[in-house]
C-alpha cells in the first residue's frame, strides 16, 4: 500500500521539464521558476497563525519565532535548511505537537513543520513501513493492521508524528514486552544542519570503539568521539544513546532533532497477533498490588527466555502492565461507577492469544490475581474486540483528563517520567508518596509499571505551590538518580529537563554530547535549548 503525493510530484517535474525547455533566460528561471515550483510550500508570518506553533503539549510558555515553513517535499525541506544554515538561523523542527517537555518550542528563529511530509509504503512481504516523519503514529497503525500487521510501539497519544516518536525514543503500555522504538527502526534519512543527507541502514555503520565515523551522500566525513558512559539498563530516553562499537543509528534514535532532522524512516512491523484478552484488575492494598505485578513480570520474563532458547513454555506474556493508583481511579469514578471501593490501585494488562492457548491462559492469569486481590469478581476482562476497546479508554481516561486539567489551569506540566531498576520502584513510589503528602498536592499517578516507570502528576492551585512542586519534582529527580534510574524513561529531555540532564551525567559528560552535536551542527542551529541548558550552548 502507498501513500503520498504522487500525482504532485509527477505534475512538479514535468512542470520543470517544460520551463527549463521553453525559458533560456537563467534569471527568469532562478527569479521566477523556482517560486512558481515551489508555491506548495507554506510560509506562516501571521502572529496569529503562528501561536499553535510556539508550545507543545508540556504548555511551555516563552516560545517566539519568526515564521513557519511548511514544505511539501523532502527537497524543500533541505533547500530551506541549506539557506537558513548559510544565513545562521536557528532552526526547531516540529512534528504533531504532542511532545511533553518543550522540544517544540522555539527560542527564535524558525520553525520547520513536517506536517505534509506524509507518505507510507508497506512491504508486507517484508514486513516493513518506509514512512516520512510526519506520518501520524495511528495512520501506520492503522494501515499496518489493514495488512495483517502490528506497529508495536504505541505511545499514548497516538496524534503523535513518526518522527516524532523516533526523535524522543518514545514508548508506551506495550514497550513492557516489545520494547521502545528504537527496536524497530531499521533505517532512516537525516538532513543535517547543512542540508547534507545522511542515510543509515542498522547494521550498516558501526563504531569503532568510542569514535564513530559518518559519511554523508555527498561524501563528507564526521568523526565523531563518544563519551564512555553508564546507561540505565531499563527504558531510557535521556540524552544521546552511546557506547562501545555502536550502530551509527542508535545515535540518531532518541537525539530529539538536535543532530538532525529525521525525514523518512524504515521500520520493522510485525506479524498481528490472532487475538488478545485483556483485564483490569482491583486491589485493596498496594502491596498486594506491587506483589500481583512482580509475579506476572517474572513470569513474562521467565517465558521469554525460555522461549529464545527454544524451551516449550504456555505463552504466558504480558505485552502491557498498566498501573492506576487510587487517585486516579476516584479522579475518574465518575465515568465507571462500577470502580469498587475502596481500592488502592488496578492494573490493566493484554496477553496475546491463539486457538491454542486462549483458554489455558485465562485460567494460568485467573490463578495469578486470586491470591492477591478481595475483588476478584469485580474485575474486568474481554475477550471481543468491542471489550477490550473499552478498556482501552479506560486505560486512556486518566491521562486525557489529567492533560485536561493541567490545560484548564493553565499550567506547565509537572509530571514524572522517572524509571528505575525493577528492585527499587517501591522506594521511589513510596518517596513520591511522603513528598506529595508532606505539601498537601493534589496528584494522580499512573503509567508502565511493567517497567517500573509510573507517571504522576501533581495539580497546583496557586503560583507558590508551583513553585513548590517544581522544588519537589527536582527532589524527586534527585532520589531517581540516586536509585540508578533515569530523569526521562520515554518523553524525552527537551527544554524543560535539560538541566536535570546536566545532573545526571555531570559536566563532563553535557561537554561530551555538545561536542558531538557541534560536529554535525557547527553553529548549534538545530533545536537551540533542547537538550542543552542555555549555558551549555
Amino acid at each position: 500500500m502507498i501513500y503520498g503525493r504522487p500525482i504532485v510530484e509527477i505534475s512538479r517535474k514535468f512542470l520543470q521539464w517544460v520551463l527549463c525547455f521553453t525559458f533560456a533566460d537563467e534569471y527568469f528561471l532562478e527569479s521566477a521558476f523556482i517560486p512558481f515550483l515551489y508555491n506548495s510550500m507554506i510560509i506562516k508570518h501571521d502572529p496569529d497563525t503562528i501561536l499553535p506553533y510556539l508550545t507543545d503539549a508540556s504548555n511551555m510558555s516563552g516560545g517566539v519565532a519568526e515564521k513557519i515553513v511548511i514544505p511539501e517535499t523532502q527537497e524543500e525541506l533541505i533547500d530551506i535548511v541549506r539557506t537558513s544554515y548559510s544565513s545562521k538561523i536557528p532552526m526547531t523542527i516540529s512534528g504533531g505537537g504532542t511532545g511533553l517537555s518543550g522540544g517544540r518550542v522555539p527560542f527564535g528563529g524558525i520553525v520547520i513543520s513536517m506536517e505534509r511530509l506524509r507518505s507510507m509504503r508497506i512491504d508486507a512481504d517484508q514486513c516493513v513501513a518506509v514512512v516520512e516523519a510526519g506520518l501520524l503514529l495511528r495512520e501506520l497503525q492503522d494501515e499496518a493492521e489493514r495488512e495483517g500487521l502490528l506497529y508495536a510501539p504505541d505511545p499514548t497519544e497516538r496524534s503523535a508524528s513518526i518522527g516524532g516518536t523516533v526523535s524522543a525514543n518514545a514508548s508506551g503500555a506495550r514497550t513492557f514486552k516489545y520494547g521502545a522504538t528504537r527496536e524497530f527502526v531499521q533505517g532512516m534519512k537525516i538532513v543535517l544542519a547543512n542540508g547534507e543527507t545522511l542515510t543509515l541502514r542498522r547494521g550498516e555503520c558501526i563504531a569503532k570503539g568510542m569514535v564513530l565515523e559518518l559519511i554523508s551522500d555527498q561524501g563528507t566525513s564526521y568523526r565523531l568521539e563518544l563519551p564512555s558512559i553508564v546507561m540505565p539498563t531499563r527504558k531510557h530516553a535521556a540524552g544521546f544513546y552511546v557506547k562501545e562499537n555502536m550502530d551509527a543509528i542508535d545515535l540518531f534514535i532518541g537525539s530529539e532533532g538536535v543532530l538532525g532532522i529525521i525525514v523518512e524512516v524504515i521500520l520493522k512491523l510485525l506479524p498481528k497477533p490472532d487475538r488478545i484478552i485483556a483485564g483490569v484488575v482491583f486491589f485493596d492494598t498496594i502491596e498486594n498490588c506491587l506483589s500481583f505485578v512482580e509475579t506476572v513480570r517474572d513470569r513474562s520474563y521467565r517465558n521469554r527466555m525460555a522461549s529464545l532458547q527454544g524451551e516449550a513454555t504456555t505463552g504466558f506474556d504480558a505485552r502491557a502492565l498498566e498501573f492506576f493508583d487510587e487517585k486516579a481511579l476516584d479522579f475518574v469514578r465518575d465515568h465507571y461507577p462500577s470502580i469498587p471501593s475502596p481500592c488502592a490501585g488496578a492494573v490493566w494488562f493484554e496477553q496475546e492469544v491463539n486457538d491454542v492457548n486462549e483458554q489455558s491462559l485465562l485460567e494460568e492469569w485467573y490463578e495469578l490475581i486470586a491470591p492477591n486481590t478481595p475483588y476478584l469478581d469485580e474485575a474486568w476482562f474481554a475477550i471481543s474486540e468491542t471489550d477490550q476497546e473499552s478498556l482501552r479508554e479506560f486505560r486512556h481516561a486518566v491521562p486525557s483528563k489529567a492533560y485536561e486539567r493541567i490545560r484548564e489551569l493553565g499550567q506547565q506540566k509537572i509530571g514524572t517520567d522517572m524509571a528505575v531498576p525493577d528492585e527499587h520502584f517501591l522506594t521511589l513510589y513510596q518517596y513520591y508518596l511522603r513528598e506529595f503528602a508532606e505539601h498537601n498536592f493534589e496528584y494522580v499517578i499512573w503509567g508502565h509499571i511493567g517497567n517500573s516507570h509510573v507517571h504522576a502528576n501533581i495539580f497546583t492551585a496557586s503560583p507558590d505551590q508551583y513553585v513548590q512542586a517544581k522544588a519537589c519534582y527536582a527532589r524527586c529527580i534527585e532520589k531517581t538518580i540516586e536509585l540508578r534510574g533515569t530523569i526521562s524513561a520515554e518523553h524525552g529531555v527537551g527544554k524543560i529537563k535539560a538541566g536535570y540532564l546536566k545532573r545526571m551525567y555531570g559536566s563532563d559528560v553535557i561537554t561530551s554530547f555538545r561536542a558531538i552535536k557541534k560536529s554535525l551542527d557547527p553553529a548549534m542551529l538545530l533545536g537551540r535549548e533542547t537538550m542543552f541548558a542555555a549555558d551549555d550552548n
